[in-house]
């Protein structure tokens, strides 16, 4: 993997760049359509390629869980199994098995749980989670982290830190002694909790080993919006800027903003597809939830400045009508018009950047959907 940063806007940390793998390039700042389980939920793999996304996220657990390595081995890795064939990135499982709280325990040397299916026993260690990565192929590999929840106390989220960095270190010599690192990168994660120092600590540590990129892990798992924000402001600024920096599991477009401001690369969250199968939809007016009954007769198109085929084909009074019957269309048209959204939301980044307004995009978006969230209250 090579990246490499094409130009960085003047007024803020905002940068445009290029991620190259084996199975090609990826433009930056970047949205990653989460596969949790090789697929996308209501959409095909046409649908993202139509889409334009040039990279998507699948998970290790669950891949590991189901259908498992002996089979995604024998189908010739995730890229043939799914007949996919752009990069492809996969979570290490991690924040998985540490959300199974009532069925893991954590050891100096990895983490034991239970699967969420059929209860079965297994063992997570560093060097064991990037061998199920192999099998995967992933072109971006995630180390093995502890991810705590919120709210956790200093002792907990300094414990968390202390068995990450020793786990990257494990997962880092692992990494350059039995792995092609050209042809599959390996990114840290940066933890801490919602403790600056701790932060701090976790990103100087990490560097220590030249990792392909830098993750920052452990946010938007419920903490105020003011402490996201404080806590990027500290740990981003920290990360090598020669590296690529990727902000795990947030998708809205103020988290994303706030986040590109200070130099972030990647993106990857469930939120815009999960969202619209409640109902909720992305626009350029702000969020709208279809659901309600003032759409009953809104025969106007769901988003007059978007060009999709939902927004060209259907008027909000059909796509509210088709939610409340609770047809399968409805799941995928608004799957369909979120993920375009999110696609044209990125575009318009990286060209703001590219003409070095990113501060006028960011202004511009954030009082659109600060003034949309009030309203949806």
């Amino acid at each position: 993997m090579r990246f490499e940063i094409l130009q960085h806007d003047s007024n803020c940390n905002a940068r445009l760049g290029q991620i190259h793998t084996p199975h090609g390039m990826v433009h930056t700042p970047v949205f990653m359509p989460v596969a949790t389980r090789g697929a996308i939920r209501a959409l095909t793999i046409r649908d993202i390629e139509e889409l334009g996304f040039e990279i998507v996220l699948s998970n290790t657990y669950h891949m590991y869980i189901r259908p498992g390595t002996d089979l995604l081995q024998k189908a010739g890795g995730l890229h043939h199994f799914m007949n996919y064939h752009k990069p492809l990135l996969t979570d290490s499982g991690g924040f998985q098995v540490f959300s199974l709280a009532d069925l893991r325990k954590v050891h100096h040397d990895g983490v034991e749980f239970q699967s969420h299916i059929d209860g079965s026993k297994h063992f997570f260690t560093p060097e064991k989670v990037l061998d199920i990565q192999r099998i995967i192929g992933s072109d971006i590999m995630m180390v093995l982290d502890e991810c705590v929840a919120y709210p956790a106390d200093l002792q907990t989220a300094k414990t968390a830190v202390d068995r990450t960095l020793q786990w990257a270190g494990r997962s880092y010599e692992y990494w350059h002694q039995n792995f092609d690192i050209d042809a599959q990168a390996l990114f840290a994660i940066v933890q801490g909790g919602v403790y600056p120092d701790l932060r701090l600590q976790c990103s100087t540590e990490l560097q220590h080993y030249n990792f392909s990129g830098f993750a920052v892990g452990g946010l938007s798992v419920g903490e105020p919006k003011s402490q996201y924000s404080d806590i990027t402001a500290v740990t981003v600024p920290a990360l090598p800027w020669d590296k690529p920096r990727y902000m795990m599991g947030v998708g809205s477009p103020p988290e994303i903003l706030e986040a590109i401001r200070y130099g972030v690369d990647m993106f990857d969250c469930v939120m815009p597809t999960r969202i619209a199968r409640n109902g909720t939809l992305f626009t350029t007016n702000g969020r709208i939830n279809i659901k309600s009954s003032i759409y009953a007769e809104d025969f106007n198109p769901l988003d007059e400045h978007c060009h999709c085929y939902v927004c060209k084909t259907f008027t909000r009074a059909y796509l509210r009508h088709i939610y409340k019957m609770n047809e399968i269309a409805s799941l995928i048209y608004n799957t369909y018009h979120n993920l375009y959204f999110m696609k044209y939301f990125m575009d318009t980044i990286q060209k703001s950047i590219a003409n070095n307004q990113f501060m006028d995009e960011y202004n511009k978006w954030r009082k659109i959907y600060s003034n949309s969230e009030k309203n949806n209250e």
